[in-house]
């Protein structure tokens, strides 16, 4: 294989540089489709330096998953005017960091390569600008058989287009007929369309025009403006989110206090939150009675907490849990620190004064046992991630994954791995393997791997075999086997044990894991796995066969 690896290795540098783009780009399938990453990169340099655009394009791709997103936009760059996949991976990467520049590569992948993903995109960037009636009209026209993708993202537009309609012709007639309950109502489209308004922020400019126009005859719609904003606005909207809440309730809407609370028990505000609970409970509001009694329980003051649980309603089955919970915790010494609700103020006070430590504390009880929503604790946990902290470093990653943008949440992931944390290296090797970079994902695995595991063993286990190296997978797949029996991934350990088993010669040993994965194979593994995703089934073991084999082996 290594002499194969050369040669073909050699081929693809000499096409690149007698220009022979078709040639290099088959050996480049070689090494691509072959799972030979590694071996590739020193020919694509080589044939990068020559000015094969396909190697610059799969050598970029590859830079990126590995974590130098710079070189990855050179070399894009290099060659975008020319190769459309090129335009298309610079305009994704730098779509991913926010950069309004994507829109031009995309623009030039379709105009000069008609690159149905560039053009897809483009639509999608009208779309996010708010020109919701250009979208579908752009992705509509110029249009060739086979072009189907378009139409899921035109229909996409179009609904949107005539919910915003609906709501629109709903609320002039309920102006028109000064109808406050209307109102409210004809703002029910708009809340199925909140998914979108994250992904499309554009069209959150006329979405909040309906709000306004509701609150103006609604103190439930005003509610509903205000949730609308804290959705999907920064943090300058807060106040006035706040005061169209404090309106609705200064106008006897029971429901705003409540909201108030939610609201402010999402921000870390835990005194505000129950002020407002406070209110909306007196008022019989059952969903606050509810959060002031998980909140006084939180704080560990169990007296208030039971009386607000038994307001819910005694023969509430929650209510008992959270009784017996509460009489259990009553019998505990000691509060572990990170569970102990009444340090915050202390660690809110040292954590504005600069303390990095206390600031990570503080957002770590924030999230974990306050209620506290991830858009408002990247900033206690972030100086403590920037300080080196891989823990912190992985608790940011966890929060840009929640918020759903991809460069910081792999870049804050990457960081935590590489100063050794565990499960921080286990979501490496997840997107190197997404990325079908299997050489990374192994080394990613194996990292992991060392917190002892029994899945982190059999993930890097199983990449070992599905590349034939067993001597060095048997030692992984042996503690997943023994570790991880009843694990959800306990057949799959088994079966890549067995295969491993069988394939260094051990064929009684292979038996007995080669049974147990035959027998769950395909409930417990392959129903795992999506039956369109043929790399995946290609690679995956196949223990009825490894059993057969073996068997006839034995009585051979």
């Amino acid at each position: 294989m290594t002499q194969d690896i050369q040669t073909r290795g050699e081929a693809l540098v000499a096409a690149a540089r007698a220009g022979d783009a078709k040639t290099a780009r088959r050996y480049t399938d070689f090494f691509v489709l072959g799972r030979h990453v590694d071996e590739g990169i020193p020919y694509w340099e080589q044939a990068v330096a020559a000015g094969d655009a396909f190697s610059h394009y799969t050598l970029a791709r590859y830079r990126k998953i590995r974590g130098d997103r710079p070189a990855a936009d050179a070399l894009y760059r290099a060659v975008a005017d020319r190769h459309a996949g090129s335009a298309y991976g610079l305009g994704v990467l730098l779509k991913e960091n926010g950069d309004p520049e994507a829109a031009e590569w995309f623009r030039r992948g379709w105009e000069n390569g008609r690159s149905l993903d560039c053009k897809i995109e483009l639509g999608r960037l009208l779309a996010a600008e708010g020109r919701l009636d250009e979208a579908p009209k752009f992705l509509m026209s110029d249009i060739e058989i086979g072009d189907i993708a378009v139409f899921r993202w035109v229909q996409l537009f179009e609904s949107i287009r005539e919910d915003f309609d609906r709501v629109a012709a709903a609320l002039d007639a309920a102006e028109a007929a000064g109808d406050g309950d209307a109102a409210a109502e004809a703002l029910r489209p708009l809340f199925d369309l909140e998914p979108h308004f994250r992904d499309y922020p554009g069209l959150t400019t006329e979405a909040a025009g309906y709000y306004r126009r509701a609150s103006a005859l609604s103190a439930s719609a005003r509610v509903d403006h205000a949730v609308f904003l804290t959705e999907t606005a920064d943090e300058r909207s807060w106040p006035e989110a706040r005061g169209l809440l404090v309106h609705a309730h200064e106008e006897g809407y029971e429901g705003a206090a409540y909201v108030l609370g939610v609201l402010h028990e999402q921000r870390g505000d835990l005194a505000d939150a129950e002020r407002w609970y406070g209110l909306a409970a007196g008022a019989g509001h059952p969903a606050a009675q509810w959060n002031l009694g998980i909140l006084c329980k939180r704080q560990r003051r169990y007296e208030e907490a039971e009386r607000w649980f038994r307001q819910v309603g005694e023969d509430d089955e929650d209510v008992v849990t959270q009784l017996d919970r509460i009489a259990a915790m009553r019998q505990e010494d000691t509060v572990a620190p990170g569970k102990d609700l009444r340090r915050l103020p202390g660690l809110r006070e040292r954590a504005e004064a600069g303390d990095v430590d206390a600031s990570y504390a503080y957002g770590k009880i924030l999230r974990d046992w306050a209620g506290a929503a991830d858009r408002h604790l990247v900033r206690w946990i972030e100086p403590a991630a920037l300080a080196g902290d891989p823990e912190a470093a992985y608790d940011l990653a966890e929060l840009y994954r929640s918020l759903r943008k991809p460069a910081l949440r792999d870049d804050w992931y990457r960081r935590s791995a590489e100063a050794g944390h565990h499960d921080a290296c286990n979501e490496m090797g997840w997107l190197s393997e997404h990325h079908r970079d299997y050489q990374e994902a192994e080394r990613w695995y194996v990292r992991a791997a060392e917190d002892g595991s029994s899945l982190n063993a059999m993930l890097a286990g199983k990449l070992k075999a599905q590349r034939g190296a067993y001597a060095e997978a048997e030692p992984f797949l042996h503690r997943a086997w023994e570790q991880g029996g009843g694990a959800a991934h306990g057949t799959e350990a088994a079966g890549y044990y067995g295969l491993v088993l069988h394939r260094l010669g051990r064929l009684e040993e292979a038996v007995e894991p080669l049974r147990a994965a035959a027998a769950g194979w395909d409930d417990d593994v392959r129903a795992r796995y999506s039956r369109d995703d043929l790399d995946v089934l290609a690679r995956m073991a196949d223990p009825k066969k490894e059993l057969a084999e073996v068997e006839a082996a034995l009585v051979a």
